[in-house]
């Protein structure tokens, strides 16, 4: 099996991630900040292990500025509407964003909205590359924050988030930066980009478990929590705590996926995110130079490989994408995506709204090889397109030639 879809999760674990669950289950196991007994005290320390580790790994000068959420979308939303709570953002105030992200972003910001919150929405080019001239120009008196992912999760192209941070900080607006397809494939430093907020999940290129992610805040940036609770923490209070990692991370944290999550992020430092990062721009560059090899194939995005991370979003003529990603699966045992992505903005940046396209997303466990033998199942597809069948047709894996691979 060939597994093309770590922009939805990274696949497989390995082995030190899968080993640190069994740790926690068998030697720690307890709950963290909960109890003064050596079960909770291990846990308490695999916790704040893990984010003395991302802090690392993020460039970021106090752990306690890592909050742990359940996934980027979690944090997005804690940091956009935390921002609201606290009365950031008001009727009246001004976002801006791009025209590639994630419903993780348009969703709440499109909410927000409805509540008279002005939303503008920069345009990208056919290729997803965002002109930063185009972020200065959509700025107004009211502007409070801008929104921008960090790579396109539809197209893997790569936005030029130090610029759109530098314009916002001379404006005095927040930044808020989607990673999710970046935290642990490109090196980022909270410092040198100057992002207000970076929201990051664990179970893409951090190699970690699903149900892991966080929000770096930046020291003097305020949040309302999104839940209040128990903390561990002022137990004598029933007012929630005010004091960071605390005032966001109410109830039970998922200690089994952070001690996951903490041997994802200590393979990282041993490989290096550059070498993660030039192997991934090592596969998509071998796809972009074979793609022009098969007829009635179109692929999306930037034709410069230092632009991208390693997703690639392409359509075969005459096969649907999820015709084209059915066939991967059932023919060659090839793993991909089809549709839209949650992102249908940046399909319509495309011009793939609303069909959609096949994504393959490389990681770091795939190699040159599988790139090569997906383009012979892929010219394969594309033969059988050319014939025109007509849609939904079955074809048996000894019409497509492939069969088990």
């Amino acid at each position: 099996m060939i597994y093309f879809d770590n922009a939805a999760t990274s696949w497989p674990k390995p082995d030190a991630v899968r080993l640190a669950l069994n740790h926690y289950f068998g030697e720690a196991g307890g709950n963290p900040g909960r109890s003064g007994h050596r079960m909770s005290v291990a846990a308490a320390r695999i916790v704040e292990g893990a984010r003395e580790a991302l802090a690392d790994l993020f460039h970021a000068n106090d752990p306690s500025r890592i909050v742990f959420t359940h996934n980027a979308t979690h944090a997005l939303n804690l940091a956009i509407y935390g921002l609201s709570q606290r009365g950031f953002l008001q009727p009246g105030d001004h976002v801006i964003t791009t025209s590639v992200e994630h419903n993780s972003v348009m969703r709440p910001l499109r909410h927000l909205e409805a509540m008279r919150v002005e939303v503008s929405i920069v345009a990208c080019s056919a290729d997803g590359m965002l002109e930063a001239s185009r972020i200065r120009d959509a700025f107004r008196p009211n502007t409070r924050l801008v929104v921008s992912t960090h790579a396109s999760n539809v197209i893997g192209t790569l936005l030029p988030v130090a610029e759109v941070a530098a314009l916002a900080r001379e404006r005095r607006a927040l930044c808020l930066l989607d990673a999710s397809q970046t935290a642990g494939s490109v090196p980022l430093d909270v410092q040198e980009l100057g992002v207000d907020l970076l929201a990051f999940t664990g179970h893409k290129g951090l190699m970690g478990p699903t149900g892991t992610g966080g929000l770096y805040i930046r020291e003097g940036v305020e949040l309302a929590p999104l839940i209040r609770g128990g903390t561990g923490s002022h137990s004598a209070s029933e007012t929630q705590p005010e004091f960071l990692p605390d005032a966001y991370e109410s109830g039970t944290p998922n200690v089994a996926g952070i001690a996951g999550l903490a041997a994802g992020v200590a393979i990282l430092r041993d490989l290096g995110i550059e070498t993660i990062a030039a192997h991934e721009r090592q596969l998509a560059a071998r796809f972009l130079a074979l793609a022009s090899e098969i007829p009635g194939m179109v692929v999306y995005g930037p034709s410069a490989v230092e632009n991208r991370c390693g997703i690639i979003s392409f359509n075969i003529s005459g096969a649907t994408p999820s015709e084209v990603c059915l066939m991967l699966d059932e023919s060659f045992e090839i793993m991909s995506r089809p549709g839209l992505h949650c992102a249908p903005s940046a399909h319509r940046t495309l011009g793939t709204f609303p069909m959609g396209t096949v994504r393959f997303s490389f990681g770091w466990f795939n190699t040159l090889a599988e790139v090569d033998q997906a383009f012979s199942a892929l010219r394969e597809i594309a033969a059988w397109a050319r014939k025109g069948i007509p849609a939904g047709e079955a074809v048996s894996a000894e019409e497509m030639g492939g069969g088990n691979r």
